[in-house]
């Protein structure tokens, strides 16, 4: 019942659309708010949610400056190609070298674009994706402290897929952001305290396809947490702002193959600005999108694909790499940096080092062009 991997090439430079084409498309009624839920304290209240505090073998320590570093990467698949990473044992992590990267942040997060089941028959879309709980393991192996699964496809496997995700969660060894039994706990932010510094983490996804139609969480009804709720997605926001200085937005959003924000995403970072997040980023576009800062807010349009279950035939959409921004105890953006990477024939994100990383850095900073961002000031010197 698992669908593998079939990628085509269609565009050049850095836009290109992978297999994980768009579902199809929502009728008009998806763009209706669907009246969820209030945002509720923090995810620490719902079944089965860790508790705040550092990640496990991560310094709780605060630094002299008062300073904190956050990592986040793309779109993690367990399937195709990358299924075999569900087996790999420490010390080597599922996500390859890189995951030293994440591991060195004081806190890390990325979107799983699946459904966490072994049940349940597929969603009547082009694609479909599940895997085990023990994704969630191995990504917390590979320095992974939150995960976000508001996006297209963590409802792939209908109710019964749905069910087993959310058992998932409860028991999870990490923190499971964007889905929920109810909109209450899909909206609800990962709040924990990072080396003294309480941060928030809230996620949703602005992708109009059939899961944001129908598995969209409500009242009394589970699903996942829509950016196409903008009143509900501001109001978590603004309620996460209200218990942490810093807040952290993670969305599934944009085009998929281009290289450019949509009206919707420049919309939309907007008004979480305005609520006071200190970053808006995510991914869907399977390429990677200009990042910068909109005012005091840094917004990251796309992170492209980070372990990769498509064939890698097909033209650069395998640019990837870990962002991270070193954040003030009140929340300030005071640096951003950036690790290349390329993913290999296994799916693995591979870091890129010498001429190979400048020029992906050159190549990344060029995406900022369409954006209306400005560049973020150059991560500064971190004690550790």
């Amino acid at each position: 019942m698992r669908r593998a991997a079939a990628a085509v090439a269609l565009f050049v430079g850095l836009t290109a659309v992978t297999a994980c084409g768009p579902d199809d498309p929502a009728p008009a009624a998806a763009h209706a708010p669907t009246g969820a839920a209030p945002a509720p304290t923090s995810v620490d209240t719902t079944p089965g949610a860790p508790s705040s505090g550092p990640a496990p073998g991560k310094s709780s320590a605060p630094r002299p400056d008062g300073s904190i570093t956050v990592a986040f990467a793309g779109d993690v698949h367990f399937e195709g190609r990358t299924e075999a990473r569900l087996a790999v044992k420490p010390p080597e992590p599922a996500l390859g070298p890189i995951a030293a990267t994440l591991a060195d942040a004081d806190l890390s997060v990325l979107n799983l674009e699946t459904a966490i089941t072994g049940r349940g028959a597929p969603e009547p879309k082009t694609y479909t994706f599940r895997t085990s709980p023990k994704a969630l393991s191995v990504l917390k192996d590979s320095g992974v402290d939150v995960v976000s699964m508001a996006n297209n496809h963590a409802v792939d496997f209908g109710a019964d897929g749905l069910t087993d995700t959310l058992a998932a969660k409860d028991s999870a060894p990490i923190p499971v952001v964007g889905v929920g039994h109810d909109a209450k706990e899909a909206y609800a932010p990962y709040v924990t305290t990072v080396r003294g510094v309480k941060v928030a983490v809230v996620a949703a996804s602005q992708v109009e396809d059939l899961t944001n139609q129908k598995w969209r969480a409500g009242a009394n009804k589970p699903g996942i947490a829509s950016a196409l709720d903008v009143p509900a997605l501001v109001k978590a926001v603004e309620a996460a702002k209200q218990q942490s200085p810093v807040v952290l937005v993670y969305l599934h959003w944009g085009d998929e193959g281009k290289a450019c924000p949509t009206t919707a995403q420049t919309t939309i970072a907007k008004k979480l600005a305005g609520a006071g997040a200190t970053a808006v980023v995510g991914t869907h576009a399977h390429t990677m999108v200009g990042s910068g800062m909109l005012g005091a807010t840094y917004v990251g349009y796309g992170f492209g694909n980070f372990l990769w279950y498509g064939t890698s035939d097909y033209a650069n959409s395998n640019e990837t790499g870990v962002t991270t921004l070193t954040l003030t105890a009140d929340g300030k953006v005071t640096g951003e940096a950036f690790t290349p990477a390329t993913i290999d024939d296994k799916g693995i994100p591979e870091p890129v080092t010498g001429a190979a990383a400048e020029a992906a850095l050159k190549r990344r900073d060029g995406l900022r062009g369409c954006t209306g961002l400005s560049p973020a000031p150059k991560a500064p010197a971190v004690s550790q």
